[in-house]
């Protein structure tokens, strides 16, 4: 029954307004590669947590009508950050340098349908990116064992339809990105991530057409040009960009993001490149409210915007903040011991919101 509630929380979380995550990826001139996100929801807190998970731990996917589905064990160990229950990890690298995480994909993620009758090899989209980290280092070995696997839901309701899935954003430490989305009732489609950019729906291919409205933008300043006699020039720095969208549809966030990526200075280094991808993310940080059409009925929750992690793939490092605590966190995979027993499980803050006191005493 724990695990069906579980279940049914996630499903309810997906269908709501966990569809504003914004994921980017950055490369330094020293080929040091970067994979950064937020995670959106405002209907209540999605109890998060910091997940590290050993080598040769065994795994067994719970189906939608409970069932035990895939088993298997782990060749790497990982570290990644759950939502609402600590089977599901929604971003995470393992130490290999293979990073993966999910993004909503409202009304076009469209799963094989399951069958009751033939679980062996089946296991749930919830469960897709522990499998990949556990198991992998590279995103050939995924492609490659996409074949062996059959994804079905996590949650099926009363009347037999399947819970909302995600698209995958999954990278390697080599430089490979790809996105993975299934659509069409089980059909597999693997992009590479060419615009370094993922957000929600439509699909991936849909969103690159959709950067050919914006072609226009520049960074910088306009030139002034005479208008019917008039003098026209820039009111400040940034009218290059006029026409960006500001609101936080998928669409939008992602022209934005591929926006702010595209005109990212040159990085020299790892730490500049995981403080420009905090900087751009801070874009994307919504406040709570913004998506509710009634006061009365918004959470009390301080943001939309759950936690922000950056993943820097080369050095094998996890970088987080919440909504409750704006403190950059580090996890160092260089310094976990991956041969324990047993999976480790901790709060991602301290549940308030932290001040530091920096006033001089006198």
């Amino acid at each position: 029954m724990k695990l069906k509630l579980a279940a049914a929380l996630v499903a309810s979380c997906l269908a709501y307004t966990a569809s504003a995550c914004t994921g980017i990826s950055l490369t330094t001139t020293n080929d040091d590669y970067i994979q950064a996100r937020t995670i959106e929801w405002g209907e209540n807190d999605l109890n998060s947590k910091l997940v590290i998970s050993p080598r040769k731990h065994s795994y067994t996917s719970v189906l939608p009508d409970q069932k035990k589905g895939l088993t298997w064990e782990s060749k790497y160990g990982f570290t990644g950050i759950s939502v609402s229950d600590d089977r599901f990890i929604a971003e995470g690298v393992n130490e290999a340098g293979l990073s993966a995480g999910l993004f909503y994909f409202k009304n076009y993620g469209s799963l094989a349908k399951y069958d009751p009758s033939n679980v062996a090899n089946n296991i749930t989209d919830m469960d897709f990116v522990r499998w990949m980290l556990s198991q992998f280092s590279s995103i050939d070995e995924v492609e490659k064992a996409l074949a062996q696997i059959k994804i079905v839901p996590v949650y099926m309701d009363d009347k037999g339809n399947p819970s909302p899935t995600a698209h995958w954003r999954v990278a390697d430490k080599q430089g490979n990105n790809i996105v993975i989305e299934i659509m069409d009732h089980g059909q597999i489609h693997i992009h590479k991530n060419i615009a370094q950019v993922l957000t929600n729906a439509p699909d991936y291919q849909w969103h690159l057409t959709n950067l050919n409205n914006y072609i226009n933008m520049h960074p910088g300043v306009s030139k002034g040009q005479q208008i019917n006699g008039v003098n026209a020039f820039s009111f400040g720095v940034g009218s290059g960009a006029l026409g960006l969208p500001g609101d936080i549809t998928p669409p939008s966030r992602f022209v934005r993001a591929a926006f702010f990526v595209n005109t990212a200075p040159d990085l020299h280094s790892s730490d500049e490149a995981v403080s420009q991808a905090f900087h751009i993310l801070n874009n994307f940080d919504l406040p709570i409210g913004i998506e509710f059409n009634e006061k009365k009925y918004i959470p009390d929750l301080p943001s939309a915007t759950q936690w922000t992690s950056v993943i820097d793939q080369t050095n094998g490092k996890l970088y987080y903040k919440t909504m409750r605590d704006s403190t950059i966190k580090q996890v160092d995979l260089g310094k976990i011991n991956f041969n324990t027993s047993k999976e480790v499980t901790r709060p991602l803050d301290k549940g308030s919101f932290h001040v530091q006191d920096v006033t001089p005493t006198l």
